[in-house]
């Protein structure tokens, strides 16, 4: 049952609220929370006045407050995120959202919500990439300005500042690429076409293309082109499901590099397609036993999930017998 004398309070803070006096409003209701911390809505009603005010961290600070009293009261998250949204804290805002769409998917305030700060992230990354390909080009860095400018065309196709400085760059790019190509010999020429029909989902002719830069190097160099065509070719027949030609080329990489990420994860995981989970665990162990900063998040963070798959099945087969 809510307290009579808290209710009240918040009656008053409710009547403040109504005539616009937000500060005497959050007086009330801090009255009401001291009274009974546990009813959600003294300190979502907090949270609005605060946010009325543009006190955007008191009004986080309220909406936190909100959750903790009662973590299934939706208009807390909802009071949180427009909060952290006012704060630019977007991906911290898109995860309290997130809570609250899982407890009521529905809700179209959260959907709207998380719809906009989504968008804001996305401009943003596009408005940095930018920023980037710009800085990249001052510097004469031609190739990266291009990757860069790429990237952000992925996420805002037809934005006219991206198209503007890709008009400038492309041309120079593939100026660039065609004199970078004309010096290659015939070996790095089939690594080439490898690498551009694997771009075109075409594995099958990459592969053909990578063998033949394989063969012509010979079976035991050890160059950094090597490593390339090794590492690309096993990428392809993980394309494909050529568990054991990826466990193979993978095999030849590490042989050269033996702390090669990709073709320790690699590997891992075409280990675990053919069931010789052992193997798999080895791999994925030695990968999360380096530095964080040289795996990075995603492969640290699939590694981490391989092991815990593995780890339950090496267990069950060691209880089968």
């Amino acid at each position: 049952m809510p307290n009579p004398q808290a209710e009240a309070i918040k009656a008053k803070g409710n009547g403040f609220f109504k005539t616009g006096k937000y500060a005497e409003a959050i007086e009330e209701y801090k009255k009401a929370t001291v009274i009974d911390p546990t009813v959600p809505a003294y300190w979502s009603n907090m949270s609005a006045c605060y946010d009325k005010l543009r006190n955007f961290e008191g009004a986080a600070e309220a909406g936190r407050s909100c959750i903790k009293a009662d973590s299934k009261f939706i208009k807390g998250y909802f009071r949180l995120a427009t909060a952290q949204k006012n704060l630019n804290e977007l991906a911290e805002c898109v995860k309290t959202l997130e809570s609250g769409i899982a407890l009521d998917s529905t809700n179209p305030d959260l959907k709207r919500l998380k719809k906009e700060v989504l968008e804001l992230q996305r401009s943003e990354q596009v408005a940095s990439l930018c920023s980037t390909a710009e800085a990249q080009m001052q510097k004469g860095d031609i190739a990266a300005a291009f990757k860069t400018l790429e990237l952000a065309r992925r996420q805002d196709a037809g934005n006219p500042d991206l198209e503007r400085m890709m008009n400038v760059v492309k041309p120079k790019y593939e100026a660039l690429e065609r004199q970078r190509k004309a010096g290659l010999s015939s070996t790095e020429q089939f690594k080439e076409k490898g690498d551009e029909l694997y771009k075109a989902a075409n594995f099958e002719g990459a592969i053909e293309q990578y063998t033949k830069c394989i063969q012509k190097l010979g079976m035991s160099d050890q160059s950094s082109l090597m490593v390339k065509a090794r590492s690309n070719r096993a990428a392809c027949y993980k394309q494909i499901s050529n568990f054991d030609g990826t466990i193979e080329d993978c095999t030849e990489v590490l042989m050269i590099e033996p702390e090669n990420i990709k073709s320790l994860v690699r590997r891992a995981q075409a280990f675990e397609a053919v069931e010789r989970y052992r193997y798999a665990l080895q791999d994925v162990k030695q990968v999360l036993q380096m530095p964080y900063h040289k795996v990075g998040k995603q492969n640290f963070d699939l590694c981490n999930g391989l092991q815990h798959r593995l780890n339950r099945v090496v267990a069950q087969l060691k209880a089968m017998g």
